[in-house]
């Protein structure tokens, strides 16, 4: 019977051999799931304020970007029975607020927010490609693939914000530094709730 559970097609996750990697994977997705989810929001935040703007288009665009990145998430969550956050409720309205509170500062604090956002998720998924690494690079092919993939694309979407002024925001730095924290904060939360 084990060699069926580990031969059995599958998408991007394995199946997990014991309970601790169930719990790894299970973390490692829900958080996933739900960064995706809160930059889904932001960007709706971002797009209610400045949608009609010049700006409005290359929001869209990277909007779209992560939602096929959130439709991916909810598809494996579904896929490995892995129950999402209990707190999407918060990181809804949150990350909403937060997307349009930094477009009223203009399209520069839009970015920085973007900058900051982006930054964080990169990090994060880094954090996610060595701990896979180091564990089994072969067993997590698929899984790598896609965290990569996405990393390099929220990478896109920071160094975009970069290139639109994000740095000229007044307070770029401490408003970075701020919306980081959050990220951190709601990235820790999001493993365990």
């Amino acid at each position: 019977m084990p060699l069926q559970l580990s031969a059995r097609a599958y998408g991007i996750v394995p199946t997990p051999r014991d309970s601790e990697e169930k719990d790894m994977l299970d973390r490692m997705l829900r958080v996933d799931h739900a960064g995706e989810f809160g930059a889904n929001r932001i960007y709706a935040g971002q797009m209610a304020v400045l949608g009609r703007s010049s700006i409005g288009p290359l929001i869209q665009e990277m909007w779209d970007q992560e939602k096929k990145h959130l439709a991916k998430f909810d598809e494996i969550l579904a896929e490995n029975r892995v129950r999402p956050t209990a707190l999407l409720p918060i990181w809804n309205i949150a990350g909403f607020l937060l997307g349009a509170s930094s477009a009223l500062l203009g399209k520069e604090g839009a970015m920085a927010c973007t900058v900051a956002v982006e930054e964080s998720i990169a990090e994060h998924y880094n954090s996610q490609i060595r701990a896979l690494m180091a564990k089994d690079p072969d067993r997590y092919t698929q899984l790598l693939q896609v965290i990569k993939e996405f990393r390099d694309e929220e990478m896109e979407h920071h160094d975009t914000g970069l290139a639109h002024d994000a740095e000229s925001v007044p307070g770029y730095w401490l408003l970075k530094n701020a919306i980081q924290l959050g990220c951190k904060a709601a990235i820790c939360i999001s493993q365990r709730v």
